[in-house]
């Protein structure tokens, strides 16, 4: 299925994130509410960081609002996420809540016919695809440096231990090889009885 516009072919795609419209009608002022628990697209997040798992969940209590340029779509959107913290390496998970609201143009309509073609999205058959817009939202939403808890210590550079695992007075003497003989030669002058 897809619409010539300017050139271009919008395609929806059949699946559980397309949503058919055509019960809610074009009159303006008509609504219908959307529940639904959609599986987690691929690279929903950022893969080695914390995104929503595959296949995992996603839920969405949306409200599609008929109007005279086409459907409003908003509402909240919800999943639990997994990753690492970036500190430690400690998994972490959570959930993460967005609000979506995005005009989907009705073809021909002033819209669609007036704004640039990646500044509006399209129903396409009647069709609305949700996944880019539930994707681009919690994307966004998704901490860019995850953390365990806001104030992870990380782990010792030297050693690699979990800082909030180790002792306080925990550290490591490190001396940089060019001064390691100047080393040797201030403890044999401190303890001449050693030599």
């Amino acid at each position: 299925m897809s619409e010539h516009r300017h050139g271009t072919t919008h395609r929806v795609a059949n699946g559980p994130w397309v949503i058919d419209t055509r019960d809610l009608g074009r009159r303006p002022g008509s609504s219908r509410a959307h529940r639904r628990t959609l599986p987690a697209p691929a690279g929903l997040g950022q893969a080695d960081v914390i995104a929503v798992p595959e296949g995992a969940d996603v839920e969405v209590d949306l409200l599609l609002e008929s109007v005279i340029e086409g459907v409003l779509v908003s509402g909240p959107a919800s999943a639990s996420v997994a990753g690492e913290c970036s500190r430690c390496l400690d998994p972490i998970s959570d959930e993460i809540e967005v609000h979506v609201t995005e005009l989907f143009a009705y073809p021909d309509s002033t819209t669609e016919a007036t704004t640039d073609e990646d500044e509006v999205s399209h129903l396409v058959d009647d069709k609305i695809d949700l996944e880019p817009l539930v994707r681009d939202a919690m994307v966004l939403a998704l901490p860019q440096v995850p953390l365990c808890t806001p104030d992870c210590a990380g782990l010792c550079p030297g050693c690699g231990g979990k800082w909030a695992d180790l002792e306080p007075d925990h550290g490591h003497e490190t001396i940089d090889p060019r001064w390691a003989a100047l080393k040797r030669f201030s403890e044999a002058r401190d303890n001449p009885e050693e030599k």
